[in-house]
């Protein structure tokens, strides 16, 4: 360890003498380049992770002035690579800058790969509402290189944060294009039902009756499988719940399906929301009465 942070550090020097000595343009760069990607390597040997993310960066403006825009972006993601062990944020930053480089020559389908990867970084610190904007804009770009499968599970993540956040709508209308797209390819039919299923699910959030029995008759419309399905019962049981107002009925809907299908903690979490206004409707009638 302490062999391979004392070659770096002598790395790091010959290349900074490198920058601050005389020579041919061109040259001088190329050069401290060549010796920062050595100190950088000797870093991470080093595990002496700050100091290599700093150092790819050294190496990412030696390539700027060399006007190699692909290197510069490849080394701020070597950067932050190094960073994401220490500084999630100055991961993200060094991501960032890597993702508007590639935008610059064009290369897309890289700039859609660490969009996504930042939008991962802020999803592992629970930061759901910067994930989102960052899975929407990846399935941007995977979506205009055509990369449909990777768009569309980045759209669902931006629906699953989008309800979290309370933005039903829009988790509605994004499990309902991937439930149509999803019925033209024979590999993603049987996925269509749960797409439909969340979108139901966020329907039964915005608690409007006459809305959620509109949007099972379409779904029933668009996949004619559906109103045989479990999943279709348990929304179509809980809609009944709802305009009844009658909790029990409610609670018996979703432990007849959790015992067969087990609902995962998204779902549980939006029921739960659901049965708290059903809760609140039915101690307010008590009141009235």
């Amino acid at each position: 360890m302490a062999d391979q942070l004392s070659k770096a550090e002598e790395f790091e020097k010959k290349a900074e003498k490198k920058l601050s000595g005389w020579g041919l343009f061109g040259s001088k760069y190329e050069d401290a380049a060549d010796l920062f990607d050595k100190a950088a390597n000797s870093f991470k040997l080093a595990k002496s992770w700050d100091r290599a993310g700093g150092t790819y960066l050294k190496l990412a403006n030696c390539h700027l002035k060399l006007e190699s825009k692909h290197e510069a972006a490849q080394a701020h993601v070597d950067a932050a690579h190094c960073y994401k062990k220490t500084n999630i944020n100055e991961a993200i930053s060094c991501l960032n800058r890597a993702v508007n480089l590639f935008c610059d020559i064009g290369r897309l389908s890289m700039a859609a790969r660490y969009l996504k990867e930042i939008a991962e970084l802020y999803e592992s610190e629970q930061n759901i509402e910067q994930a989102l904007v960052y899975y929407e804009k990846s399935a941007d770009f995977f979506q205009n290189e055509e990369v449909t499968t990777t768009a569309n599970q980045c759209k669902q993540k931006v629906a699953q944060f989008a309800a979290q956040l309370e933005q039903y709508q829009k988790s509605i209308e994004i499990y309902e294009d991937i439930a149509r797209q999803s019925l033209n390819n024979n590999l993603l039919k049987y996925g269509v039902k749960g797409h439909l299923l969340n979108a139901g699910i966020c329907q039964l959030c915005k608690g409007d009756f006459v809305a959620i029995t509109n949007a099972l008759e379409r779904y029933q419309e668009l996949d004619p499988t559906f109103s045989g399905t479990r999943e279709c019962r348990l929304l179509a049981d809980i809609a009944a719940a709802i305009d009844e107002e009658d909790v029990g009925k409610f609670t018996d809907a979703v432990k007849e399906f959790d015992s067969m299908t087990p609902l995962d903690s998204w779902k549980t979490t939006l029921l739960l929301r659901v049965k708290e206004k059903l809760k609140a409707k039915e101690l307010e009638e008590d009141d009235l009465t």
